[in-house]
């Protein structure tokens, strides 16, 4: 049988009885109908078990929504903050899971201290969203924990470095060693601090695990590095991953036209000022990588449903300016 996954950052769910961080931010009821018939029509396409929402105001909205496409099991574990000064905006975004299957157990992911202590983090912290776990309970007694997330949003300032393929570990952690020290960049600290607290979430858990983020962070970050690797944690030797990008465990077909192209181009989740960047993203665990010997699947698919922004790169309050990623397992059995 086949399971298929999704993240989907909704861009501002908030029906429209509510505004979102200010007065004057809210949807019409003509632009709600639009944008819950587009959403409707996007997770219809997308075919999923189970979606991670992000930038979910409006939870009671979603739930029906959802369950009216046969995702009878739904889940937060946060709800959006209200402005002091008016009891009909929301100042804070949640996240959410849904699911086609029974969802057994639905927990917060807490805040690791030592994280906190690893980058001198001061004062009190809190995670920009806090991250679901949901173990949820698929056919043949298999069993598997979900985390969705949503890490602070990247302020692309100088210190906010980005990096490349060709980077090693080792080179990453000196350049934003001094923008960490001299608290250079909080957003990236504050990332990093996330990261790793899922991390070490991670580490505790005793079944397969699928992540499903919004990172606000680009590929080869340092961000990635703090949520999968063991060797960015533990300082060993040899390279080894805690969690895979779903990505790379997917064997693409490659159509080249041109001799000299060697390898497919990822396709951008989101753009900034027309330039596109991958920060949605599917991770999964060992089991699900064909090359670990007691492997339960394989990545038979990984999409990336990014037609709306093909019209429009920023994407539209009626829409979202994500593309969902929806990644589909192969099970043995």
């Amino acid at each position: 049988m086949t399971l298929r996954f999704a993240t989907f950052n909704l861009f501002q769910f908030c029906e429209p009885s509510f505004s979102y961080y200010t007065k004057k931010e809210k949807f019409t009821k003509d632009e709600w109908n639009q944008k819950t018939i587009w959403i409707k029509k996007k997770i219809t396409e997308m075919n999923c078990d189970v979606i991670g929402f992000q930038e979910v105001f409006s939870s009671k909205e979603l739930e029906e929504l959802t369950k009216e496409l046969g995702f009878n099991y739904f889940a937060t574990v946060d709800e959006p903050k209200i402005s002091k000064n008016n009891p009909n905006i929301y100042i804070s975004t949640t996240l959410a899971i849904a699911s086609k299957y029974p969802i057994k157990k639905i927990s917060e992911v807490k805040v690791n201290g030592y994280s906190l202590k690893k980058y001198d983090f001061k004062g009190k912290f809190r995670f920009s969203r806090i991250p679901i776990k949901a173990l949820i309970e698929f056919p043949n007694n298999l069993n598997i924990t979900v985390y969705v997330n949503h890490f602070k949003s990247n302020r692309l300032n100088e210190f906010e470095y980005i990096f490349t393929k060709k980077d090693t570990l080792k080179e990453k952690k000196e350049k934003v060693k001094e923008a960490l020290e001299k608290d250079y960049s909080p957003a990236l600290k504050q990332r990093l601090c996330e990261a790793s607290s899922l991390f070490y979430d991670f580490k505790r858990t005793k079944t397969p695990i699928i992540c499903l983020c919004d990172l606000n962070d680009k590929e080869y970050s340092l961000s990635i590095d703090a949520l999968t690797s063991r060797t960015y944690h533990e300082d060993l030797d040899k390279n080894f991953n805690l969690l895979h990008d779903a990505y790379y465990l997917y064997e693409k077909k490659i159509y080249n036209p041109h001799p000299e192209q060697k390898e497919v181009k990822r396709t951008p989740t989101s753009y900034y000022q027309s330039y596109g960047n991958v920060i949605d993203y599917i991770f999964v665990s060992k089991e699900f990588d064909k090359r670990y010997k007691n492997h339960l699947g394989k990545i038979s698919s990984y999409e990336v449903f990014d037609n709306h922004l093909k019209d429009n790169k920023d994407g539209s309050l009626v829409k979202s300016d994500h593309a969902p990623v929806v990644c589909e397992i192969s099970l043995n059995s």
